[in-house]
């Protein structure tokens, strides 16, 4: 088990849940567990590379802290482990807000192209 990692709930529904993996105030990753009727599909994604040895503890960790805490019935723990960084986050109001700007981009160009 990895010291002081805690796991903050972002989403749950009524067959997933998803997390902020945290140590030391600092976010490691984040986690996606799927339930399905015979398995557990989890996508973890961390921030930054890490020991084999240290990962497979954390996976570990996954399984018993919130997949077998879940009380759903597992045959087996799938697990996706990718290395990426955080680009963002989008919302509808955001979205919206960019496709405004790139509106106002698109009639510069008309301008541009017509003058």
């Amino acid at each position: 088990m990895l010291d002081d990692v805690r796991f903050d709930r972002q989403f749950r529904t009524a067959s997933s849940e998803g997390y902020f993996i945290v140590q030391d105030k600092k976010r490691l990753g984040v986690v996606d567990l799927h339930f399905t009727t015979t398995n557990v599909r989890a996508t973890l994604i961390l921030e930054n590379e890490m020991e084999r040895e240290d990962l497979i503890k954390l996976i570990e960790q996954i399984d018993e802290d919130l997949v077998l805490s879940a009380d759903s019935p597992r045959d087996d723990l799938l697990v996706s482990v990718y290395i990426g960084r955080d680009a963002g986050f989008f919302n509808d109001e955001t979205l919206a807000e960019e496709d405004d700007y790139l509106s106002e981009d698109d009639e510069e160009d008309e301008e541009f192209i017509e003058g």
